[in-house]
């Protein structure tokens, strides 16, 4: 008897996880459709790494590169900690696409359809890391036009891009998460606000051990300080972030901080949209 329920069990499990898959797939195509019709999100996303690059690398690029020793390359070191900081950014887009789409009934909508609940939060998060996937392509490619360029081979800069996406992946639910909390995009521009103490006090545009002594290990373990270390480690692109800890096991620590983000941020996400379900 228990032998029979477990074999028409196991197949309606494979067979929720297949339509779950497909409805998220659906969603995903959703957004990603959106994004073709109103390409200026993406251009508003790419608007201040771009500005990025061309202010600290052309306007101030030898003057902060003077910190790095000499004969460094600072564009070198600029583009990672770019790569990054337009991973964090895109926080923005999706708390605010987020509370759009809950202010306009979009997911009560969703809501009514024979669909799995869990597929328009991931639809969300595939979409949104498809879209940082264009951003990095295009970032890689004016950084190329400017002379950056990894030195440690394809499969370590796919390694690096791969963590990249990975920290964007995690800032995805927490944008997903803040859309379901706030009530206005207005207030989700507020919100967006707290990413530039982040972006700024960490390994980004300056090595940490130019900060001040107390701020270092705040910026030490910012989670986007680990990741540009590590990128950087993994594009053989100069880097300061010293000998300590943090910098022998950036790789590693790269790893650990998104996937710590995800398991706070995906069960906030997931039980407050349930809540909004009642």
């Amino acid at each position: 008897m228990g032998e029979a329920v477990a074999e028409r069990s196991g197949p309606a499990v494979w067979e929720r996880a297949r339509w779950m898959v497909a409805d998220t797939w659906v969603v995903a195509g959703r957004y990603l459709s959106h994004l073709v019709r109103k390409p200026d999100e993406v251009v508003g996303t790419l608007l201040i790494p771009v500005l990025a690059v061309l202010l600290f690398g052309f306007v101030f690029g030898e003057a902060m590169g003077a910190v790095l020793g000499e004969g460094a390359d600072y564009r070198e070191f600029l583009m990672p900690g770019l790569f990054a900081l337009t991973m964090a950014f895109g926080i923005g887009n999706t708390t605010i696409a987020v509370v759009t789409d809950v202010g306009r009934g979009v997911v009560d909508r969703f809501r009514t359809l024979p669909m799995a609940p869990s597929a328009l939060l991931a639809g969300r998060s595939v979409a949104d890391v498809v879209s940082a996937l264009v951003d990095l392509a295009v970032l890689v490619f004016m950084g190329w036009l400017i002379g950056w360029q990894w030195h440690n081979g394809p499969w370590a800069a796919l390694a690096a891009l791969g963590l990249l996406l990975w920290l964007r992946l995690a800032f995805t639910w927490i944008g997903i998460w803040l859309g379901l909390v706030v009530r206005s995009p207005e207030a989700a521009m507020k919100f967006f606000s707290l990413v530039f103490p982040l972006a700024m006090v960490a390994e980004t545009f300056v090595p940490v051990h130019t900060m001040p002594g107390w701020l270092v290990p705040v910026a030490e373990w910012n989670p986007l300080s680990a990741t540009v270390v590590a990128a950087r480690e993994l594009f053989g692109n100069p880097g300061g972030a010293g000998q300590g800890w943090m910098a022998e096991h950036a790789v590693w620590v790269a790893l650990v901080w998104p996937a710590v983000l995800l398991a706070v941020f995906v069960p906030l996400a997931v039980g407050r949209f349930r809540r909004m379900s009642r």
